[in-house]
């Protein structure tokens, strides 16, 4: 292994066969963590060329469990996103694009540190079951078009270990690692068709669009190459998306889109990613005519009863769709974070944002951390909105009186100008 450790270190392109011991020793523990670490900081130092991305990618996806999805009948797309504050997407996205007749089964993930996880905002929902048998996810899937799991048995296994050094010795933000887990799980999740909502700004892992540009590339590139249908939109993380940040809040905001009540960005982002999976999953020809018919299953209430069909199937309390408030848990306190002077809002600082939603208990700081579901943040006002002084900016749901820190944290954070316009939502596809 040191061999290896040093022929990435002085900037050399490993062989298939070098990869191929790399990941049998992570996942037989015959290479230490620290000479794995090493490893990981000199692939962050001086990358990996696409050959090598694609190798690591398929040896992690074959260290593990495959699943077969081929008894499910129709073409099965997934969305995956790489995460952001406010980032329910995936919840009313799955429950539209499963009313337009295409099949999504979703396995998706947790939250760590300011990004939320789907998984988490789901288990809002009192009774809803992320963990299920790939037999009951097959068939929940052909029966209702849709499930959203955490991940059945042992997928990629050398992504598990190898994911938990890079969050402890920084080297999250390196392309070809978040390339070959995002993908190895993916591939080895047995979906025909995926699009990946790559984030940028201050609230993602790509603060540029340079290197958002250059992940959605490396992600496309390898899905691609095994045959998948694969594509990516880069979109903004600048500010939080939607209005509301923390679990049970992100639950009733996905429910009330699903209504018809949705915030405008977050209803843009669903039918846009929606009308790109209607043509990937062969129900439409166009992105136009996809995105539109993602509007209508959301007026006629065709998507809300996919959701309602979902939680129920899932052990999950239907009735949270027609009474959220009475369903998931509610936080003692709602306290408003008032404007200080009048003018336009130009800054939401979107990871800080983050940050104030776990330090109320909705995020984690350590993998096992327990959440609060019923804490986060209900903006008010996003980038571009006019403000007088003394308007509420947004309210903070807490369960302690006391969040002098928090406003603190958020005043720091929000600026308050002349002028601003709001950012662009989606900056560009990569097909």
């Amino acid at each position: 292994m040191v061999d290896v450790i040093d022929k990435k270190r002085s900037g050399k392109e490993l062989t298939p066969e070098e990869i191929q011991f790399f990941v049998d020793g992570v996942v037989d523990g015959s290479i230490p963590d620290y000479q794995t670490s090493a490893f990981l900081m000199a692939i962050y130092f001086n990358g990996m060329t696409k050959e090598e991305q694609s190798n690591l990618t398929m040896t992690m996806m074959k260290s593990g469990d495959h699943l077969d999805l081929s008894d499910i009948e129709g073409v099965k797309v997934d969305k995956h996103s790489t995460g952001g504050v406010g980032d329910k997407t995936s919840i009313p996205l799955a429950a539209v694009v499963a009313a337009l007749g295409i099949p999504v089964p979703m396995i998706s993930g947790r939250g760590l540190g300011h990004t939320g996880g789907t998984l988490d905002k789901l288990e809002a929902i009192p009774g809803y079951q992320v963990e299920i048998s790939e037999a009951d996810f097959k068939r929940q899937v052909n029966d209702e078009k849709l499930a959203i799991i955490g991940a059945t048995g042992n997928i990629a296994p050398a992504d598990k270990k190898i994911y938990a050094l890079r969050d402890v010795t920084d080297t999250v933000d390196s392309i070809p690692l978040i390339a070959s887990s995002i993908m190895s799980k993916k591939i080895a999740s047995g979906t025909d068709a995926l699009i990946i909502d790559v984030k940028t700004g201050a609230g993602a892992f790509m603060k540029t669009l340079p290197e958002s540009e250059k992940l959605a590339r490396a992600l496309v590139d390898i899905g691609q190459g095994v045959g998948m249908q694969c594509m990516a939109i880069i979109s903004d993380m600048n500010q939080p998306l939607g209005k509301a940040i923390g679990n049970a809040l992100e639950i009733e905001e996905s429910i009330e889109l699903l209504k018809g009540n949705g915030p405008a960005d977050l209803v843009e982002l669903i039918t846009t990613i929606g009308g790109y999976m209607a043509v990937m999953g062969h129900k439409a020809q166009t992105v136009a005519e996809g995105k539109q018919m993602c509007l209508d299953v959301i007026n006629n209430g065709e998507a809300l009863e996919r959701f309602r069909a979902m939680v129920a199937a899932q052990g999950g309390d239907a009735t949270v769709v027609d009474a959220p408030q009475a369903v998931l848990p509610q936080a003692k306190y709602q306290i408003e974070l008032s404007a200080k002077t009048s003018g336009v809002v130009s800054k939401l600082e979107a990871d800080e944002m983050g940050i104030a939603s776990m330090l109320l208990g909705g995020g984690r700081q350590k993998a096992d951390d327990q959440l609060d579901y019923a804490v986060g943040i209900m903006l008010n006002k996003k980038i571009g909105d006019s403000v007088k002084s003394g308007e509420p900016l947004l309210t903070i749901y807490s369960n302690r009186e006391d969040v002098a820190d928090i406003k603190e944290l958020l005043y720091n954070n929000i600026e308050i100008s002349d002028s601003a316009k709001a950012p662009e939502l989606i900056y560009e596809t990569i097909e």
